[in-house]
């Protein structure tokens, strides 16, 4: 304490030495007011509130505020239950026939209505066919004629022919002895002066005539005997065979008059009435028919859907799916994907699935409206794995160019990832690929963020 006290008279000391020490310059001039130090002072706060402003827009101009939300993990074994898509389309019959006529004809009689069910080679239609009944006994009538000659050839000659051309033959061998005398006696008496030279010439024409005529019965004899030509024969088979054929061509024709269902099906439309005319679909002219009724076979019924580009890698030949048809929205029917078109819509940006229905039933129309569930398939699983379903929210997710991609936060910058979506909910999809679920996406201003972006998370 007296230490204190002491020291503080040392100091008291020591200032009044200096005090005495200092010039006297006589007494201060007054203050003079200065009116432009409080303009000056707030210049001075501006221009440090500027430079702060600049400096922090300097540090932190490049980094965005953003939202983020941690990727969930849904834990659960996957089934074939669970939808990876849906997709709306028609049912339409697999096979719809238009059922048409083979001969021009008029109609003659009709033996269905629309709806009717009708069994595979049924009569559906007949047509008036009095000329082609003409046509056949025409033909058959030919084939007979054509028939009878080469049985005529391959019978051969009778016996009374071949009798007739041994007599022809006798009698041209008797006339050629006669000629043969005749002209001895007539150059006989040439040669005496007695005959004159133009009956000499007579009995030799007449000679040789006899010989030619013997030469001939004997030729047509040889052939009575040797029987027709082998040429001959075979160009009687195929007239025969030109003759069946048009007789079968006409009997053809005649059946074409009746117009049977090519197969089991359901009447969908009856196209013409009693007096009309049909024609095939290569000849018809105007105001004649190609087709007479509609035919479909409505248990085998297919869904017909576009399915988005963005969307058709989730789906695969032989995919199970669930139909629901708008009308009866409470009924659920099988099937599964059996056609997939082998090429896309360029103007849709489309590609066209068709789903068979495994149970259809009568409530299950074409052109019905239906609703398609595609299925995921079975995963399977060991005794200690765990399947669990990535999903991240919908509002972190960029569609663009038929690609998705998310914003992954990894500390103060973001990194673009392209990941693969499937099924979705209200808020969220399914990611297929590109996240295992331990990560944080940005969920706000995902719009205007850039790979490798500097950000700030609320």
């Amino acid at each position: 304490m007296v230490t204190s006290t002491k020291s503080k008279e040392d100091q008291e000391d020591l200032n009044k030495r200096l005090r005495s020490l200092k010039i006297d310059r006589g007494p201060a001039p007054s203050p003079v007011p200065n009116n432009r130090s409080p303009k000056l002072l707030l210049i001075g706060i501006a221009a440090v509130l500027a430079l702060l402003a600049l400096g922090y827009v300097f540090l932190f101009s490049g980094t965005k505020t953003i939202s983020a939300a941690p990727v969930r993990v849904e834990t659960g074994a996957a089934s074939a239950g669970e939808s990876v898509l849906t997709a709306s389309g028609y049912v339409v019959a697999h096979h719809k026939i238009a059922v048409g006529a083979k001969v021009m004809g008029r109609v003659a009689w009709i033996g269905v209505e629309k709806g009717d069910r009708v069994q595979e080679g049924q009569v559906l239609v007949r047509l008036e066919d009095s000329e082609f009944r003409a046509q056949v006994n025409q033909a058959k009538a030919n084939l007979a004629a054509a028939q009878a000659q080469l049985d005529r050839l391959r019978t051969g000659s009778r016996p009374e022919e071949k009798l007739k051309d041994k007599a022809a033959v006798f009698q041209a061998e008797a006339n050629l002895r006669n000629a043969e005398a005749e002209f001895q006696r007539s150059e006989t008496l040439y040669k005496a002066g007695v005959a004159s030279k133009a009956e000499y010439d007579r009995a030799l024409a007449a000679r040789d005539s006899a010989i030619a005529m013997v030469q001939a019965a004997r030729q047509s004899s040889q052939m009575t005997d040797i029987g027709p030509r082998k040429e001959d024969i075979r160009a009687a088979e195929a007239e025969v065979q030109q003759m069946r054929a048009a007789l079968d061509y006409a009997n053809t024709q005649l059946a074409a008059t009746e117009i049977r269902a090519p197969v089991t099906g359901t009447v969908l439309e009856r196209i013409v009435e009693r007096g009309e005319m049909v024609s095939p679909s290569a000849f018809g002219g105007s105001g004649a028919r190609t087709s007479v009724v509609d035919l479909a076979d409505l248990t085998d019924l297919q869904v017909e859907l576009d399915i988005s580009q963005t969307d058709f890698a989730r789906l695969k030949p032989q995919q199970r799916a669930e139909i629901i048809p708008d009308a009866y929205p409470n009924l659920r029917f099988t099937g599964f994907i059996e056609e997939i078109a082998p090429e896309a819509n360029r103007a849709k940006s489309t590609v066209q699935v068709k789903v068979k229905v495994d149970n259809p039933t009568e409530q299950l129309r074409p052109e019905m409206n239906a609703r398609v569930n595609f299925l995921a398939d079975k995963v399977a699983t060991t005794e200690n794995q765990s399947i669990g379903r990535v999903l991240v929210p919908k509002n972190a997710v960029v569609k663009q160019d038929n690609a998705s991609f998310v914003f992954v936060v990894k500390g103060t910058k973001v990194e673009q990832r392209t990941i693969r979506t499937g099924e979705e909910s209200a808020d969220a999809y399914v990611v297929l690929e590109g996240l295992s679920g331990n990560e944080s996406v940005a969920i706000s201003g995902v719009d205007k963020l850039r790979d490798g972006d500097s950000v700030k998370v609320q």
